[in-house]
């Protein structure tokens, strides 16, 4: 017997983002009609009118009444948030960068991490914990899921020696970035990982990556007192 596997709307929003991002759908190219989409992709016209309403809103089609749907030339003007890459970051203020694997595991994830991914239950992922230095301090401790069935390649890389963040940026490129700033009073764990007081304020980034509906990886990463994190408009 063959089970249908019933696609969302989430899943139609990423395949057609993911055409538009390898240029099956150039910038000022015309989209198939709603209907002609939902033939194509296998589901109800319903579901592709509600990704293409999440497209539009982001700024990446623009959709006229009897005008149809085009891929923007270009995107509203707005805040870019770059992926922070901390060997750049101390490299551009003049500091000596280094860097020191705390732990790698297999393990199944917690059900917040699971959440995260927007997966329906817990996987089995690859849990890597690191320190970034600036000249010999701590300066970023990350906290990293990857979701091995997604990226089997993690298995041979050397983490002793190469950042996941650095090596996931450069052989694993991404369709979706879900991304959450906020400030939180370091734990005893953090305080001991950066080597500050417990309780003072530190810099949270948390950062969660997808290829099309498939999980890459999610990380929170807990910044030193005084970080800053810079964007450009």
């Amino acid at each position: 017997m063959t089970v249908t596997t019933r696609k969302s709307w989430k899943d139609i929003r990423d395949e057609i983002h993911s055409r538009i991002l390898n240029a099956t759908y150039a910038p000022g190219d015309k989209l198939p009609r709603d209907e002609d989409m939902a033939e194509d992709l296998g589901c109800s016209r319903a579901t592709v009118q509600r990704a293409m309403q999440e497209l539009s809103d982001s700024g990446i089609i623009e959709r006229r009444r009897k005008g149809g749907t085009t891929v923007r030339r270009s995107p509203p003007t707005r805040a870019t948030l770059d992926i922070p890459v901390a060997r750049k970051e101390v490299e551009q203020k003049g500091g000596v960068y280094g860097y020191q694997l705390v732990s790698r595991a297999m393990a199944e994830t917690p059900l917040q991490i699971a959440a995260r991914f927007e997966l329906p239950t817990p996987e089995l992922m690859l849990r890597i914990e690191a320190l970034h230095l600036a000249d010999r301090r701590p300066y970023i401790y990350e906290d990293r899921w990857v979701c091995t069935r997604t990226v089997p390649e993690i298995a041979n890389v050397d983490l002793e020696h190469e950042n996941a963040n650095e090596w996931l940026l450069h052989n694993k490129p991404y369709s979706r970035c879900d991304i959450r700033l906020y400030a939180i009073k370091a734990s005893d764990y953090y305080a001991e990982m950066l080597d500050t007081a417990p309780g003072e304020a530190l810099f949270v980034t948390e950062r969660t990556t997808w290829i099309g509906t498939d999980p890459i990886t999610s990380v929170i990463s807990v910044a030193a007192p005084g970080y800053e994190l810079q964007t450009r408009i």
